[in-house]
């Protein structure tokens, strides 16, 4: 929804002749130059919580940045908890765009959730940036102009993977999810990576979320005795895995691998049963540039905790949207201006510079990491300048 005059009826209208040189954005009656409106729609609450405020914070650190302006005006925020609840991301959605009218709406944490979110924003035509779930839809059959993301595909972490594997020696592996979405998807991608560098998943192994049982599987596995062993889990679902992996003793024997998602916000509660596991991310700690030492002060000098991967990527959908709004010098309303502003940026991220593919999801590297006195630290670059193969995105 525009909150200004679009610079197409501008030139139309009888006040062209005032606005020819520019955007004029619309006032309010005290003079002040209207606010851009962004919409947050995130987990404040429950698991994920602590995603959705380290997202929100870093974003509002970028426009802190800035001046408090993106493309010259000020900005202003709607917040929506989403609950981490699928069953009510069309209703919350919707709110924002027809009860608040959020010019953008910057959502979510969850895949399950994103798919509703993203449904809607398609359907009404809205400008979205996705600042975490990596569901494949969302930039490939669910992809739209207005529809861009921050941070990953679940295609990408774990499709590097596979060739890291193979060329340690591991051409016989076991996978083990959970059994949703996510973790199919991720695990997907590294079977597609490992099966094309010459490796052989021998067994797909899966529980029902959030079952954290994992005891018959570890002796599955202890009797299969692949080569190696990829998973998928977060939360507290990883630090159970991790610890109970190890305690079984079976990297000693089976070296266990992942995406970063096992390790990430983890670490402290898995200890010493982490120390040496490799996993795959766009993201990493002790990369040592000046983009991202500054980055990490900053945002921590805010006192709300550490940054990492899902702050990054919230300090990043700002800078995308900053892209667009700069195009267009905050005009909403020329919304193709805006997107090709968004579409030609390169994005100094802490990460490292990336843009954006065709489906409007990031070509960035991924890291391979290296668990080393409780920190992911970075150890070289499983992919570089990955892209996304937005299957099913039928986008220019």
């Amino acid at each position: 929804m525009c909150t200004g005059i679009s610079r197409r009826t501008a030139l139309k209208g009888v006040a062209g002749v005032a606005v020819a040189a520019g955007f004029a954005p619309v006032r309010s009656a005290t003079g002040q130059i209207a606010p851009v409106k962004v919409g947050f729609l995130l987990p404040y609450s429950g698991t994920y919580a602590a995603l959705g405020n380290n997202i929100t914070e870093a974003f509002k650190l970028y426009v802190e940045e800035r001046g408090g302006k993106l493309g010259g005006r000020p900005v202003e925020y709607v917040a929506v908890d989403d609950e981490s609840d699928p069953g009510k991301a069309a209703d919350n959605t919707n709110k924002l765009v027809t009860r608040d009218k959020v010019d953008v709406i910057v959502g979510t944490v969850h895949s399950g959730v994103q798919l509703g979110v993203s449904k809607v924003a398609r359907d009404t035509n809205s400008l979205l940036i996705i600042p975490n779930a990596g569901v494949n839809a969302a930039t490939g059959s669910l992809c739209a102009s207005g529809i861009f993301r921050s941070s990953f595909s679940n295609w990408q972490p774990g499709y590097p993977m596979g060739r890291v594997m193979v060329e340690r020696g591991h051409k016989r592996a076991v996978t083990l999810t959970w059994k949703y979405a996510g973790g199919e998807e991720i695990l997907g991608g590294f079977k597609e990576g490992y099966e094309k560098a010459g490796g052989k998943v021998v067994e797909e192994l899966y529980l029902p979320f959030p079952n954290t049982e994992f005891q018959a599987l570890l002796t599955k596995i202890a009797e299969i005795k692949p080569d190696a062993v990829f998973v998928f889990f977060a939360g507290g679902g990883a630090v159970k895995f991790v610890k109970d992996y190890h305690a079984a003793g079976l990297r000693k024997s089976i070296p266990l691998y992942s995406t970063g998602f096992l390790t990430d916000g983890t670490l402290k509660a898995q200890g010493e049963a982490a120390e040496g596991l490799l996993t795959t991310l766009h993201y990493g700690d002790g990369l040592d540039t000046p983009k991202d030492n500054a980055f990490r002060t900053a945002f921590e000098a805010r006192g709300k905790g550490e940054a990492d991967v899902y702050a990054v990527q919230g300090y990043d959908a700002a800078q995308m949207l900053a892209a667009g709004l700069d195009a267009v010098k905050g005009d909403v309303g020329a919304r193709a201006d805006l997107v090709k502003g968004i579409e030609r940026a390169t994005i100094d991220s802490p990460r490292g510079p990336f843009t954006v593919g065709k489906n409007h999801n990031p070509i960035q590297d991924i890291y391979l990491r290296e668990v080393k006195n409780g920190k992911n630290i970075v150890v070289g670059v499983a992919a570089k300048a990955l892209m996304d193969p937005g299957r099913g995105c039928k986008l220019a």
